[in-house]
């Protein structure tokens, strides 16, 4: 390996190293946060005092990840200022996320136990944590915390995308969520689901890519739905493996059509 090459790459990291904050950090401040919401450890049942410290913690944690990015203390102050505020509402959302899970998959025999066990769960709290922060005008942490949750659980949840409440996910394996997609209240998505964009030159132009999904929809396993200008009616039922990219109107049912023959 050439001495020029070393270099080359030297200069390359540190302007990364100027740009981005530390990945093993931010992937830290996610779980540190998750766990502070949801999986009390072993000091948790210490003095509401101490409690109060590990929130102060995370909250000097968030700002020093921001100044990494940003290099602007007022910003990175006011940024972590503004997404704690949200953290009510978004512990809000999510218990309702849980109650959803709970509700719908027969397996789940507790609350507790879907929001300690299940990467369904994770995938969506880090998403919420993350547009939050996205919609705070920061990118890259954002996309660092769902690659991260990505990573751990198979789910693919850009932090742009707009999700309601009661989101279900079972199982969440190969799910992908793109930037642009909008998805209503109490929506239900399994394993292998890609609401995603079309190739086309006209749809990259576009500012809303991904499709728009209804309230109380249900999206089986393995079904693909494409493009900005889809749009999945409310309480509709798209079976598995089905390839949309156009509307489906409110109520319908869209099922793929298997030819089957006798041996």
């Amino acid at each position: 390996m050439s001495k020029a090459f070393v270099k080359k790459i030297h200069e390359q990291n540190k302007k990364v190293s100027a740009s981005f904050p530390d990945k093993e950090s931010t992937h830290g401040f996610v779980d540190q946060l998750f766990n502070f919401l949801f999986v009390p450890g072993s000091g948790r049942d210490h003095a509401l005092s101490e409690v109060e410290k590990e929130f102060d913690s995370l909250q000097s944690y968030m700002s020093t990840l921001v100044y990494d990015v940003t290099h602007d203390g007022e910003r990175s102050q006011s940024v972590t200022e503004k997404f704690f505020a949200t953290l009510p509402l978004v512990y809000v959302a999510l218990i309702k996320d849980a109650e959803a899970i709970a509700k719908y998959d027969p397996a789940a025999a507790s609350l507790d136990e879907v929001v300690v066990s299940y990467p369904g769960f994770y995938a969506i709290a880090v998403y919420r944590i993350a547009h939050e922060l996205y919609k705070l005008g920061v990118r890259t942490i954002p996309r660092m915390f769902t690659e991260y949750a990505h990573g751990k659980t198979g789910v693919d949840i850009h932090p742009g995308a707009v999700i309601g409440e009661g989101f279900f996910i079972d199982h969440g394996t190969g799910i992908v969520i793109g930037e642009t997609a909008v998805i209503g209240n109490s929506v239900k998505i399994y394993q292998g689901v890609t609401i995603g964009a079309l190739l086309s030159a006209e749809e990259r132009k576009s500012d809303k890519r991904h499709p728009t999904i209804e309230d109380d929809v249900i999206i089986y396993a393995g079904a693909t739905i494409l493009g900005g200008n889809t749009v999945i009616g409310k309480k509709s039922v798209n079976g598995g493996n089905v390839w949309l990219t156009s509307s489906v109107p409110t109520g319908t049912s869209v099922y793929q059509q298997n030819n089957i023959s006798a041996l």
